[in-house]
């Protein structure tokens, strides 16, 4: 309850997310005066030829989905495919703070903005609709929202994603919430995700943009071992993972 009031009415969190949306401007514009730029490990050779582009996830990146987890907690329900797709088709998510902003003013300088969610391919329309709705620039002549199972090797990894779109266009900036929004991560424990964020040092707040998200993602479930336990054995593994740095007995 706590994640999600925070999210939902902190002056922090909004603090938090528009400050970081300004770092992503400010790459923008770094990446677009320097055509050696690139923010997707994914790119190949001679990407400074192609036209730009950023990459934004959907879910806690672009549209605030607080009012579904609320929902969970006011009817005492764990998140469920048919209930999340059930919100989805509401399409009323609104904006994460400093999203508008940023995907409109990067449509403004010809940047293609393209939006790799991890929604299920049918829930693409509703994802277009909520979209639209909220005034984010969305391209007509291609398709710019890249969904999961949408084709045969879109998995729950983003890395073809970013591949298909690396091959067209030089991406400028990634921004996410969760690891796998920018690497490779698909089932890393909690230790190997770390090297991972240490191994890309340099990429953190300048190519790459991370919003916070204390509700969920791939850090909860690297905890729990990426296995579907009881919420009685989820808070045992987390409590398991708590690091008090309480003094050696004597």
């Amino acid at each position: 309850m706590n994640a999600v009031l925070w999210v939902q009415g902190a002056a922090e969190y909004a603090a938090a997310a528009t400050g970081a949306y300004e770092m992503a401007t400010r790459s923008l514009e770094l990446g677009q005066a320097d055509s050696s730029w690139t923010a997707a490990t994914e790119q190949e050779e001679a990407h400074h030829l192609l036209p730009p582009a950023v990459i934004l996830d959907v879910d806690e990146t672009v549209l605030d989905n607080t009012p579904y987890q609320a929902r969970l907690i006011e009817d005492g329900e764990r998140y469920g495919a048919e209930s999340w797709a059930a919100w989805v088709l509401e399409a009323r998510a609104p904006a994460i703070p400093g999203a508008l902003e940023f995907t409109r003013s990067a449509a403004r300088a010809g940047v293609t903005v393209f939006y790799v969610t991890n929604r299920d391919a049918p829930l693409e329309e509703a994802t277009r609709s909520n979209l639209e709705r909220l005034g984010f620039p969305l391209a007509a002549e291609t398709d710019v929202i890249l969904t999961r199972g949408e084709r045969s090797d879109w998995n729950s990894d983003k890395s073809s994603r970013r591949r298909h779109v690396a091959r067209q266009y030089r991406v400028l900036v990634l921004v996410g919430d969760d690891l796998g929004d920018f690497v490779a991560a698909d089932r890393a424990d909690p230790a190997e995700r770390m090297v991972l964020v240490e191994r890309y040092r340099e990429r953190w707040g300048t190519r790459w943009i991370v919003l916070p998200n204390p509700m969920y993602g791939s850090w909860e479930r690297s905890l729990l071992g990426f296995s579907d336990v009881s919420e009685e054995e989820a808070q045992r593994l987390k409590q398991e993972r708590l690091d008090a740095l309480r003094p050696p007995p004597e």
